[in-house]
Order: structure tokens, then sequence, then C-alpha cells
């Protein structure tokens, strides 16, 4: 089948420096439409379209991207913990995969990289709790997409009779990817998803994170696929690569680290607290692996890692995680409609993917 190439789909807005905002792209609906039929015509198989309190809501743009589209699958950020209850997400699930003839994927998040953030949606749940609810909910959801009449008393959810009167269009269900580096976030991956999607450690961390992850799987009988989530800086050599990465940051000052690295103290985000303790904010430690430079997570969170490098060696890096079992690579790059088109015209060829030269626009990756 080959890799899965995911784009992503900046929903809180873009900007061609981390940390500024001068230069600031508002997420609108036309600004992510070109972005997402830009993914779609270059060759992409999907977009990843997340979820917060800092971005648009996912699935009333998925719906509008639906209309401008016709390939791409959509990555949807599920938010077990704020979306409501199994039964309205079932409907919601259904009628959008109808709305996308069978593209849709959910990414399934139960919490945050901030409690503030959770509170203000109204859960002031733990860690575990959260992971408890996701998957009380998944296993609810489940059933009510296979065609059951639920009824249900449980720790989170109470339901009467809960059931579809017309069927998804993939079956049993839409796909479920997730990340999480917990116990409880492997576990939950072993009994529910379909595909678990690291952030950009270096290899040998992602080794065991996999390694783990088919161990609880087995226990259910399971199979489960791996992905990635990166962000990417690729020149036409290492030289240029490297000083766009630099240039990316050029904007942070040690007062704006320092004010990021306080709010990264307080997150219970298990792969959050992995991926900072490779660098613990020391510039000097940012090329944490051959290549994976952790630069970005300075002040963002979640992907905070890029792999930096000319096409050759960063198709030579992506084959390296291929070969520890990761088939689909979630990617970004700033700014995203640029680095979409760019990426796809100098790595694609050489991952066996081909891009699609009738759209190169040559201004546009220049």
């Amino acid at each position: 089948m080959g890799l899965s190439i995911f784009w992503y789909l900046p929903t809180g807005g873009d900007t061609r420096y981390v940390g500024e905002v001068s230069d600031f792209r508002p997420p609108t609906a036309a600004y992510l439409r070109q972005i997402a039929t830009t993914a779609e015509q270059f060759g992409y198989d999907g977009l990843l379209i997340p979820t917060g309190s800092n971005v648009q809501d996912p699935f009333i743009l998925a719906a509008n991207i639906a209309a401008y589209t016709s390939r791409i699958k959509l990555l949807l950020a599920l938010r077990t913990s704020a979306v409501g209850t199994p039964t309205v997400f079932a409907r919601q699930s259904v009628t959008l995969d109808d709305v996308l003839d069978g593209r849709l994927i959910f990414n399934v998040v139960p919490g945050s990289y901030s409690a503030g953030e959770l509170a203000a949606d109204g859960v002031r749940l733990a860690h575990d709790e959260r992971y408890e609810l996701a998957d009380e909910f998944l296993t609810l959801w489940k059933r009510i997409l296979s065609g059951e009449s639920v009824t249900h008393k449980g720790k989170y959810f109470d339901l009467e009779e809960a059931k579809l009167n017309f069927p998804p269009v993939q079956k049993p269900h839409p796909p479920l990817y997730f990340g999480g580096s917990s116990d409880a976030a492997h576990e939950l991956t072993a009994k529910h998803i379909d595909a678990y999607l690291s952030w950009g450690e270096p290899p040998a961390q992602v080794a065991e994170k996999i390694a783990d992850v088919k161990k609880r799987a087995a226990k259910y009988g399971r199979e489960v696929k791996f992905g990635i989530r990166l962000q990417v800086i690729v020149r036409e050599t290492e030289e240029e690569a490297w000083v766009a990465a630099n240039r990316l940051i050029s904007h942070l000052d040690d007062e704006i680290i320092a004010r990021e690295e306080k709010k990264f103290d307080i997150t219970d985000s298990v792969g959050q607290q992995r991926i900072r303790s490779l660098h613990n904010g020391d510039r000097n430690r940012l090329e944490i692996s051959p290549n994976l430079w952790a630069g970005i997570g300075l002040v963002r969170r979640g992907a905070g890692t890029a792999l930096v490098g000319d096409p050759k060696i960063i198709a030579e890096r992506l084959k390296e995680y291929e070969a520890l079992g990761v088939d689909t690579f979630v990617l970004s790059g700033y700014p995203h409609l640029e680095e979409a088109a760019r990426f796809a015209e100098l790595v694609f060829p050489l991952i066996g993917k081909e891009a699609h030269p009738r759209f190169i626009n040559k201004e546009a990756v220049a």
C-alpha cells in the first residue's frame, strides 16, 4: 500500500515565524479551503483537523471542506470529554461520513495540554478519568453504530434505547486514530484504536511505544497500525533547511521561551513531558536525534519536533520510521500552504508517492 501522507490544517491561524504575530494569517474558511484543495491536488492522502479552544470547530469546517474536495480523507479530532453524548456523536458521525462519502477518520483526544482549556469547556476530570470516560464513550459509540439499541447506566453516561435509524457508510464505523504516551493511553489504544500516532520522538523511543502498544493490543486479540505526527522543514540543500529552521524561531527571545516553559510545567500530558525532556528549553540541545529538531516545541504544544534537511535526508528519516512499522505520517510546516506544495514536490518522488506536477506552482515553493 505504501506510505500514507497527511497534512495539517492550521485552524487556529498560520504564520511564517513561531511566536510572531505580525504576519499572522487568520484561519478564514477561504484560506483553509485553499490549503485543503492544494493538499488534495498534490496527492496527500488526508488532512488532520485539530480541536481545542483556540481553533475553528472541526465538524463545521469538515462539512465545508467536503464540498470542495472529492478524494482526500479528513482526520477529524474528537475530544471525547467535551463532545457530548455517544448517541448524539453517533448521529453526527454517520451524517458527516455520508457527506464525505466514506472519507471520514476520527483522531481521538481524551483531554488537552491545558487544564484551563478543559475547564473552559466544563471538563474537570483528572488525567486517568478522562481515559476512563473515553473508554466508556467509544464502547457505547461503537455499539450504537453497529445497529444495537443500547441501554446503559455507567460512570459517565446513562443511555436508554440509544440507536441509529441509518447505518454508517464505513463499516463497522469510521476508523479511529489516536496519540498518547501514558499507560492509560496505550491501554485505550489496545482496546479501541485502529492507528496509533506517536509524536515525533527519536526512532528508538518510538520503537518502544510501538512494542508496548502491540503487546497490549494482543491481549484483546487486536492489531494496530502505526503513524507519527511531525513538522517538516525541507529545502534543496541541508544548509538551506537549517537556515529556514533557525529563521522560524528567530522572533523568540528568552522571555517568551521562559513564559511558555512555565505553562509546560503544569501540564499532565505525558507525551508533552516526554518531548520537553529531550531538550528542557535549551536552545543548544534542539537537535534531539539526527535531523530531528525540537525548536518549534520551545513554544508550541503538541507536535513540536521537525525533520530538517534536504529531500534525500528527509526521505531517509521517514524510511527509518517506516522500518519500525510506521506507515502513516501526519505532517505540517510553516506556512502550511506553501510548505504543503514544497514537501510534495521535493519529497514525494523519493518515497514512492506521485506528486502532481500539473498543479505545482513554482512561485509558491520558491
